[in-house]
């Protein structure tokens, strides 16, 4: 028998008597006998909270959602018999409020209270529509949970996930990034000059976007460079050298590209402003997982702290390659050598070309999902069904990283360089993120 069956057992047990009594004192029943309703109702208003609120670019977005997962997680672990807190083991990350010892909890209202918690700080400038439905959120489960509890249970329920969104928020707050939504264009920063490096792109020719991010304390990593890549093919104007048949490669695509090549162009695309942002994506993917296999409360803790710590590193570590690199984007250097007149199918977006972000944070994710459920678990990805486009179907967690990589080169976006290292470099945070010891 599984250890999610047998915790449920003990919860039907739990439900039924009133209470267990063990030495004497009143005890919780376990998370994994409850559903991820919470978990997932949260999640799913964070991505609508990175799509609205000014200044959560791709990096800023992962950062929100690593935070948000290690909350959920440190929340409801005290309820997951077996496992253990984070603390000591995440950058900078001392230990943290404990339930009190001998009384019970409902882990549900304590990640309800958390996560509300939580996302009031790291989304205190969304607009007031929106804070408002961090407010109704919270209420929603509030009001289906309290009329079943011994107010004195919700009431310390209530108390012990503020206290964990608390901690975590002042933990999130020596890491680097926390006005990266203030200031994603620091007018301080002057990019480097010559050839090869890279320079702002058409149509909106912005300054470069956080140039500092890839030195933000990441949470598992040691450092923003741990999982560096290979260097990037040598810069070359000639028409001979792997560096322009690279370039000619993304013209090549861009000029034919196939309807199903658009489609997945456009599927990735995860535009800030408009979509979630790619790390959005990778969590709009959990939550399917997670809803499609009627996942316990516990499961989905462990879930969205993983990939929330994997897409947030990515992020940190691909930023570090890339202004370490200051390699210039396809449609500059297709423009100037190749074809004057070619554009990319997606918009550039404002920073150095190498690694492909996309790339990162997918493998990444990738890596911690098959970690998760299995190398060869086949989904179907609704995440942008809403927005008119054909839900896609995957055989493993990988086909989708490589989707979303390749969709790069679709898009004009990135060298085939960019994206076959920056999955090998997602592959790499993966597994440094897996090697975390959730399990005591």
């Amino acid at each position: 028998m599984n250890r999610h069956k047998t915790a449920q057992i003990l919860t039907t047990i739990w439900l039924l008597s009133g209470l267990l009594v063990a030495c004497g004192s009143a005890a919780s029943a376990p998370a994994a006998g409850y559903n991820a309703e919470v978990a997932t109702s949260w999640f799913d208003l964070f991505r609508d909270l990175v799509k609205v609120t000014d200044g959560f670019t791709p990096p800023v977005a992962s950062r929100a959602f690593g935070y948000a997962g290690v909350t959920l997680y440190e929340a409801v672990a005290p309820g997951m018999p077996g496992y253990q807190s984070l603390a000591g083991q995440l950058n900078g990350l001392e230990p943290l409020p404990q339930p009190a010892s001998g009384e019970a909890y409902h882990w549900p209202t304590v990640a309800n209270s958390a996560l509300a918690g939580i996302a009031r700080k790291l989304f205190a400038a969304a607009p007031q529509e929106y804070l408002a439905a961090i407010n109704s959120l919270e209420d929603q489960f509030v009001y289906k949970f309290r009329p079943n509890l011994d107010p004195a249970v919700f009431s310390r329920s209530v108390g012990q996930g503020q206290l964990i969104a608390y901690a975590i928020y002042e933990w999130s707050l020596l890491d680097g990034g926390k006005d990266g939504n203030r200031a994603p264009f620091p007018a301080s920063y002057t990019p480097p000059a010559g050839p090869g490096y890279w320079v702002s792109t058409p149509p909106r020719f912005q300054p470069a976007m956080l140039p500092a991010w890839g030195n933000n304390r990441p949470f598992a990593l040691k450092s923003g460079d741990e999982c560096a890549p290979e260097p990037p093919p040598a810069f070359s104007w000639d028409a001979a050298s792997p560096f322009y048949r690279e370039a000619l490669e993304v013209h090549d695509a861009g000029a034919g590209l196939t309807p199903e090549q658009t489609a997945i162009a456009q599927f990735w695309a995860d535009n800030p402003g408009q979509t979630a942002t790619p790390s959005g994506h990778s969590i709009s993917i959990v939550s399917q997982v997670l809803r499609e296999k009627n996942a316990s409360l516990d499961v989905a803790a462990e879930a969205y702290a993983r990939v929330g710590i994997a897409v947030a590193d990515s992020f940190i570590s691909c930023w570090n390659t890339k202004y370490k690199y200051n390699l210039l984007r396809p449609i500059s250097y297709i423009q100037q050598v190749i074809d004057p007149n070619w554009t990319s199918s997606v918009v550039t977006p404002p920073f150095p070309e190498y690694t492909s972000g996309h790339s990162v944070q997918s493998a990444a994710a990738a890596q911690v999902l098959t970690d998760l459920f299995g190398e060869d678990y086949a989904f179907t990805d609704r995440t942008h069904e809403a927005a008119g486009l054909a839900a896609r179907r995957f055989s493993s967690f990988f086909a989708f990283a490589e989707e979303a990589a390749i969709s790069r080169l679709y898009g004009g976006i990135h060298y085939r360089a960019a994206i076959e290292q920056g999955l090998a470099q997602g592959k790499c945070i993966g597994q440094r993120v897996g090697a975390i010891r959730f399990k005591k």
